[in-house]
């Protein structure tokens, strides 16, 4: 036979429960309440930030930083004799960085220096010869001169002599003899022109020698600058400052002109490659500020300002352009780099790398004149 035992409260307990429930059930509404309104304040403060800041916010995980990095290459060969920096090490702009054996490059300079010397030595020879042919021209020109007054003065013999020949007061061998000094004079006269007219042409002649000499001054010069920029590329320098990378050159190593020996990259000058959606570029201008959330500096927010766009897409400047009048076309996003410059001070600057991944934030609010303005202008045109 089954036993039923019943449980009852405790005394008092049933009147709390009944007299309990509402005011509980109250806490619970106002909880809900409390609830609800802040929700409804959040996303009233929500909506609000997205109205008028969010919605301005163009964003792209594309970004990498960037700088203008410079690869150190030899222009002459040679094998590498010192090398001046390690890997990782700050240089400055002008600093030396790699040196070559330049032995063969003096001993060419020497070479070179030897043939300008030879060279103006051939100029100061052909102007001394002008010189002399100049004087030769003057003593030419002088003995001309002297014959014409003895061949003047023959004639004159020969004119006075003839009458008296005639009337038998002269002999004839004594006219013969007149006639024949005069002839000789003439003789004189016309070959002194003569050497007078080749002194003249030999002056030309040495004119142009001296012409040829002074070309051949400037081309051997010419050579002695060339071995001179041979012996000073022996020697590489740092165009820029900034911090070694890549560094491949070793002592003993033999280098050709344009092998890469190392890398200069320009930390101090880092800025940021954003590569933005085409349709989140339409309202982006130069000037517009940034916000740069880094990856590897987590928590930590920078800023920056736009500063340029790509004159075209990436695709455009692919080794090998889409051909998208061929075949089937499908349609693909295109996206556009965008340079930002990152301000940021000199302890940030030093944790920061190229090539780090980068998230960034763009406002575009400033750009709501121009929509404005090019409605009005699309509108009147």
């Amino acid at each position: 036979m089954a036993t039923t035992i019943e449980v009852r409260p405790p005394h008092g307990d049933t009147q709390q429960d009944a007299g309990g429930g509402a005011p509980r059930r109250a806490r619970n509404r106002g909880w809900v309440i409390g609830v609800v309104i802040v929700a409804l304040l959040a996303g009233i403060g929500w909506f609000a930030h997205w109205w008028t800041v969010a919605r301005f916010i163009e964003s792209t995980d594309d970004a990498y930083l960037q700088a203008d990095s410079v690869t150190i290459a030899p222009k002459v060969s040679g094998y590498v004799t010192q090398v001046y920096v390690s890997d990782n090490q700050a240089v400055a702009a002008g600093a030396p960085l790699v040196r070559l054996d330049s032995r063969q490059y003096e001993a060419s300079l020497a070479q070179a220096q030897a043939t300008v010397d030879a060279r103006e030595a051939d100029l100061a020879r052909a102007q001394a010869d002008l010189k002399q042919q100049q004087a030769a021209v003057v003593q030419a020109q002088a003995q001309a001169q002297v014959a014409q007054v003895v061949a003047r003065h023959a004639q004159d013999d020969v004119v006075r002599y003839a009458p008296l020949t005639a009337a038998g007061a002269e002999t004839k061998e004594r006219l013969a003899s007149l006639v024949s000094t005069r002839d000789q004079a003439r003789a004189t006269v016309a070959a002194n022109a003569a050497a007078v007219r080749s002194a003249q042409t030999q002056i030309d002649a040495t004119t142009a020698q001296i012409a040829q000499a002074r070309a051949q001054v400037e081309a051997a010069r010419a050579s002695l600058r060339q071995a001179q920029l041979d012996v000073n590329d022996t020697t590489l320098y740092s165009s820029t400052a900034g911090r070694i990378g890549d560094r491949s050159v070793r002592v003993g190593q033999y280098v050709q002109p344009g092998t890469r020996l190392l890398t200069v990259v320009p930390v101090q000058s880092i800025y940021l490659e954003a590569n933005f959606k085409e349709t989140q570029i339409g309202h982006m201008r130069p000037g517009q500020k940034a916000t740069l959330h880094v990856d590897a500096l987590r928590g930590i927010d920078l800023h920056g300002v736009v500063d340029s766009f790509s004159p075209g897409t990436g695709a455009q400047f692919a080794l090998l352009p889409p051909e998208n009048a061929t075949g089937n076309f499908t349609k693909i996003v295109q996206r556009v780099p965008v340079r930002i410059r990152v301000d940021a001070g000199p302890q940030t600057r030093a944790l920061l790398l190229p090539g780090l991944s980068v998230t960034v934030d763009v406002d575009t609010r400033t750009a709501r004149d121009d929509d404005r303005h090019l409605a009005a202008e699309n509108a009147h045109g």
